[in-house]
């Protein structure tokens, strides 16, 4: 496997489409700019579908990609490590955030366990299945994934993706559910930006204190060495620092721009996963959309690098895809207001468009126009 080999398969959002989206928005009943970023988000949708007018986004799902870190044990969050399948189970009962959210906006909800640490028993068959591997490795001395656990990862992504297609999928809100996923997130940023591990720190969905903040700053230090002579393979770069659920999710993202169907990023995770996959094909960032601002320093990093500007800024950390999930209805809006407007009604060639001021007769403007 070549990851390179996306860039040939991956083609932008119709720009023909997208200019002829525009110029509709031009005759719509509201003026051009009131509707502010839903406008953009409109035309990017009709791009992405090729259609005008934009249809409405009526089968999306939440995509979650979960599993365990190795790198957790040197306790670097809010956490304890290992318990990824508590994330899963809360999610599955409907007790964590993007559950209630999924459900009230009666988004389908798909947890893909692609390397979390606990028996198979713990979680039903439909969850676990896909596993990889239980656990990553310790990035901080130690390979995250063998090489042929790195290719199996990518192509669950892949499969997962082609599925999603197929089954109408028309927009995906992807996220991950995992422990210490943050710190391989934050190593695989710092390691295609450039920058150091104090850059790209933060302190996770659960939040962490400054000393726990400090030993993960250590931890990706020490992942940064062993990241950097790697630099020049993708799938390498995956295998010696990420994990099974960030190299699933960049198949995933590759092969969702391939079939075309658009994406919402949630955290670091996502991010990291997106910059891995830019690396791979250039224009795949055209398909994604950043779905808010997580307050991690290196989600900041990545999507400033791929120039992807989140929809929202409301202070949610908490992860799971849950932020993402918020801006759904942003995008949805936006596709109900491009497809559903108005356009303004054409005005004949010498007509007056005034009309009789206020408080004026028509029979004085008759007399006025006799004169």
């Amino acid at each position: 496997m070549n990851l390179d080999d996306f860039s040939d398969l991956i083609e932008r959002p119709d720009g023909g489409v997208r200019r002829d989206a525009e110029e509709r928005r031009e005759r719509l009943s509201v003026p051009p700019g009131a509707l502010g970023r839903l406008d953009e988000l409109g035309e990017w949708l009709s791009a992405a579908q090729q259609s005008v007018p934009v249809k409405a986004v009526e089968q999306p799902r939440v995509v979650l990609f979960a599993a365990d870190h190795g790198v957790a044990e040197l306790d670097v969050s809010g956490r304890a490590a290992g318990t990824t399948h508590e994330l899963v189970r809360a999610a599955l009962d409907g007790a964590s955030p993007v559950a209630v959210l999924a459900r009230r906006f009666a988004v389908p909800l798909r947890i893909v366990d692609a390397g979390i640490d606990c028996d198979p028993e713990l979680l039903p068959e439909s969850v676990v299945r896909h596993r990889v591997r239980r656990g990553s490795g310790r990035i901080d001395i130690e390979d995250a994934l063998t090489a042929e656990e790195t290719e199996r990862a990518v192509r669950l992504g892949m499969a997962i993706a082609d599925e999603e297609a197929d089954s109408g999928t028309d927009l995906v809100v992807l996220g991950d559910l995992s422990v210490g996923g943050t710190t391989a997130a934050a190593t695989l940023v710092a390691a295609l930006c450039g920058t150091d591990a104090s850059v790209v720190t933060g302190r996770g969905g659960a939040g962490i204190d400054d000393l726990a903040w400090m030993r993960k700053c250590a931890a990706i230090r020490d992942a940064l060495r062993r990241a950097r002579p790697v630099l020049g393979d993708q799938l390498e770069l995956l295998a010696t620092v990420g994990g099974a659920d960030l190299a699933a999710m960049t198949g995933f993202l590759l092969q969702s721009a391939v079939r075309r169907m658009p994406v919402i990023l949630d955290g670091a995770v996502g991010a990291a996963c997106a910059l891995v996959a830019q690396r791979a094909a250039f224009r795949a960032p055209d398909w994604w959309l950043a779905g808010q601002v997580s307050g991690e320093p290196a989600q900041s990093k990545a999507l400033d690098r791929m120039a992807l500007t989140p929809l929202l800024d409301h202070g949610v950390t908490v992860g799971e895809g849950t932020g993402a999930l918020l801006a759904l209805p942003l995008v949805q809006a936006a596709a109900a207001l491009a497809a559903e407007l108005p356009e303004r009604t054409p005005v004949a060639a010498g007509e007056d468009t005034e009309g009789p001021s206020e408080g004026q007769d028509t029979d004085d403007v008759k007399v006025l126009d006799a004169t």
